[in-house]
């Protein structure tokens, strides 16, 4: 009865602190073939065994309980090795399941490996990315809208992927994890990418571009978070490189616009339709659906633009009389406003053209009222009109006022083609008895002959 004993003593430790032959086999075994559900429940036995024999420690059976934990320590360390190659293997096209993230659980009770195991599968998946971004540039043309967009979708896929992968990682950390792995994956993309923008595009797709940049730079951050990650970096790099290389396209119209002064005696220039084109194309290429419009960018934008066109303008007209001057700027002025009209952020810009155009329209209103005096010999009395004051006593007595000689001035031909402030002669205190025969024409009649 000792002996029976005995050995349901001895079967009883060897079942507690010791694995089954099946346990062991499903363990070492797993070298090819899949993650089983088995192989997990055969970890777990070790690592219970691996606590419970700290028992022994207490008792007279401390030697067998000491080679007990070497025993486990050391297959811990060989399955979690094991563990380690088959989430690398897991890291081709997407091959993950419930097993591999099951392995990654596991890892997280080795930290220093669960981290190593984790950067080994962003290595891995690096160069799949950068063949997948050269795949689709090859396929697709090098459009950079296109590039970007996909770079976003790969970005988003390798991002599920390692969520499917980390699922039952309880540790902290582990949205930080991805968001450094994507990094890593994705960094081998940023020297091909820079390759992608054109050596010396025109303002309109720097504009494009520019903007392309932006709205995927804040989308693909949305993915990643705020980490520094080379693609985000590369990305916001290249847009400030492509809003530098704008603004300067726009600089050197401006300077080729200054180079190519053309005095003009007629109307718009060939320059003021090619910028205004462009001006146009500028900004009807801004995609509202992509970005909205920055107002003060958009202002910044017109004065590259707008400034040295106006300064070419006035150039240009200088050789021009006063009225052909004012004339050729009103027309010119008129068709930046009509170009600006149908944008958004143009109003101030609106108002200042409108203003100016205003002014000049005064100066031709001016010159024209000046040149009809002049020929109807009616100067020097519409000066007399307009400065009489009451101090200097009545107007028939200003030198060249007299009844007769405004009644002569009045019927040379030519003569009632302008309003001379009938209300200065009508007046009795300017001392003309008989206005009506000096002003045989009402205001409304002389409007009606003019129109």
């Amino acid at each position: 009865s000792n002996n029976v004993a005995s050995t349901q003593v001895a079967q009883a430790f060897l079942s507690k602190f010791q694995l089954s032959a099946t346990e062991m086999a499903t363990l070492l075994s797993q070298r090819d073939g899949p993650i089983t559900e088995d192989f997990f429940r055969a970890l777990n036995g070790v690592k219970n065994i691996h606590k419970d024999v700290k028992v022994l420690l207490r008792t007279n059976q401390q030697t067998a309980g000491l080679e007990i934990m070497e025993q486990m320590a050391v297959l811990q360390e060989t399955t979690y090795e094991q563990l380690r190659l088959r989430v690398s293997v897991c890291s081709g096209p997407y091959t993950h399941t419930h097993t591999h993230s099951g392995a990654m659980a596991c890892l997280q009770d080795r930290p220093v490996l669960y981290k190593y195991t984790l950067d080994e599968f962003g290595t891995a998946r690096r160069p799949a990315v950068v063949r997948g971004f050269i795949d689709a540039q090859t396929c697709g043309g090098p459009y950079v809208g296109d590039m970007l967009a996909w770079l976003h979708q790969a970005t988003a896929s390798e991002k599920e992927h390692l969520e499917a992968l980390l699922k039952q990682v309880t540790v902290q950390g582990v949205e930080e994890n991805m968001q450094e792995v994507v990094g890593h994956i994705t960094e081998g993309v940023c020297r091909p990418l820079k390759q992608v923008i054109i050596a010396k595009p025109g303002a309109v797709l720097l504009y494009k571009l520019s903007n392309l940049l932006k709205f995927y730079h804040h989308t693909i951050s949305g993915i990643m978070g705020t980490s520094l990650s080379s693609l985000l970096m590369t990305i916001d790099e290249i847009h400030m490189l492509s809003k530098k290389m704008f603004f300067n396209s726009l600089s050197l119209h401006a300077s080729c616009l200054m180079d190519k002064v053309i005095l003009v005696f007629s109307g718009p220039t060939a320059s003021l339709t090619q910028t205004l084109s462009l001006l146009r194309e500028v900004l009807a290429s801004h995609d509202l659906s992509v970005l909205p419009l920055d107002a003060r960018q958009a202002d910044f934008v017109l004065s590259c633009i707008l400034d040295p066109l106006l300064q070419l303008c006035t150039i240009s007209a200088s050789n021009l009389d006063t009225a052909d001057m004012a004339t050729y700027l009103v027309n010119s002025l008129y068709m930046m406003k009509t170009t600006l009209a149908i944008f958004e952020f143009t109003d101030k810009r609106l108002e200042m053209l409108e203003f100016q155009i205003e002014a000049h329209l005064d100066t031709l209103i001016n010159e024209q009222a000046s040149f009809v005096l002049t020929r109807a010999g009616l100067s020097h009395i519409y000066s007399c009109v307009q400065q009489h004051t009451t101090e200097q006593g009545p107007m028939s007595n200003l030198p060249g006022m007299d009844f007769t000689s405004l009644k002569t001035a009045m019927v040379r031909p030519g003569a009632d083609l302008q309003t001379v402030h009938r209300a200065g002669v009508t007046n009795p205190t300017n001392g003309y008895k008989e206005a009506e025969l000096v002003l045989h024409r009402s205001p409304q009649q002389v409007q009606t002959l003019l129109s």
